[in-house]
């Protein structure tokens, strides 16, 4: 049976857990922002930790609620594998999200956002990420499964170039079929990595020419002014946008931006489950408010974190390509990928600590 039918029939099969996915969201976005944060003001650090706890948490018990569900219809082995797929795409992306971290830093200072107003700009950013991911997981499945190349096997190869029939029967029977969009995918996380080793966040950027900024100039008239924590204000009878709507379109153009690495690289760990990718996802991006609010004022004590961003960008680009050839068990994925960001955020503490010890 064909793998896209298998995970295809396996997800018809259990419409309760997309429901209970869907219900869960759609509760947690309520109560985040029709309850907790009905009033705007200041996320504290107390609350941004409750809040990281409870979205980290519900990631931890979903993913459970996916091995038991599998475990129940298909078995042990099957149900390991989505759970581990969960994991693995859950944390590769809560890592690679740290990048974004460092541009929300950058737009809300650039804007002069009032902390207060920041949650309200996230909440509504992080909205449309929902929508955009969404599109661009479905749509990057679909595409992966059109462009898949006609198996073959390197024992058929040598079994036209053996000299004896007998010489052929020892030649290899295994069958790789590449696929062009994972390789070029791969290749593609391969550069980003580079290019992330040698990356300095502490640069400054000109947010004015931003495609955002020139965006919302385009279709509205713009006050430098506040209002409230309002995206629009009428001033002297004509709709205006404020600077948090021109922060909000920054914030969302460059996640689309983002989501050109985060999203091949999830890819990698199941290319052909959207369910399992687009749940991972979500539920990595609605944590990354509260972990804004968390690490904003210390971002600076995890310096050395985008050397272990750029090692997992590098080593998923490799496992993209290689796919055809070799495969890495979703828990050896796993495995690594936590190696990793432990190692990396282990080394930032220490440097940090003996770079004040210095002072």
């Amino acid at each position: 049976m064909n793998i896209f039918s298998v995970v295809q029939d396996n997800m018809l099969n259990h419409p309760g857990l997309i429901t209970v996915f869907g219900v869960a969201v759609i509760i947690m976005l309520l109560l985040d922002l029709g309850v907790f944060n009905k009033n705007a003001h200041a996320v504290s650090n107390k609350e941004a930790l409750t809040w990281s706890v409870v979205w980290i948490s519900l990631a931890m018990i979903f993913s459970g609620v996916i091995y038991f569900v599998f475990k129940n219809a298909d078995g042990h082995d099957f149900a390991m594998e989505k759970f581990s797929q969960f994991q693995a795409a859950y944390w590769i992306e809560k890592a690679l999200s740290v990048d974004n971290l460092f541009v929300f830093i950058l737009v809300f200072g650039f804007f002069k956002i009032p902390k207060e107003y920041q949650h309200k700009v996230l909440f509504w950013g992080i909205l449309g990420a929902l929508l955009f991911r969404a599109i661009f997981i479905f749509a990057g499945v679909e595409l992966i499964k059109m462009t898949y190349l006609p198996a073959f096997s390197i024992g058929d190869w040598n079994f036209n170039l053996a000299e004896d029939a007998e010489h052929a029967n020892f030649a290899a029977k295994e069958f790789f079929r590449p696929n062009v969009v994972l390789t070029i995918f791969g290749f593609f996380l391969v550069f980003a990595g580079i290019k992330s080793w040698k990356s300095d966040n502490d640069e400054e950027q000109d947010l004015s020419k931003n495609f955002g900024v020139k965006l919302v100039h385009k279709f509205f008239k713009v006050t430098p002014n506040f209002d409230g924590d309002k995206f629009f204000s009428v001033q002297n009878g004509i709709k205006m946008a404020t600077p948090l709507f021109v922060a909000l379109m920054v914030i969302e153009v460059t996640d689309l931006v983002f989501a050109v690495d985060s999203i091949p690289a999830i890819f990698a760990v199941a290319p052909n489950d959207p369910f399992i990718l687009y749940s991972s996802n979500i539920f990595a991006i609605l944590g990354l408010r509260s972990l804004y609010f968390l690490l904003a004022n210390s971002m600076d004590k995890f310096n050395k974190l985008h050397y272990g961003l750029a090692i997992i960008l590098s080593f998923i680009g490799l496992k993209m390509i290689i796919m055809p050839f070799y495969h890495f068990e979703s828990t050896v994925s796993l495995a690594i990928i936590g190696g990793v960001l432990a190692i990396t955020i282990i080394w930032s503490l220490l440097a940090n600590k003996k770079e004040e010890a210095k002072k």
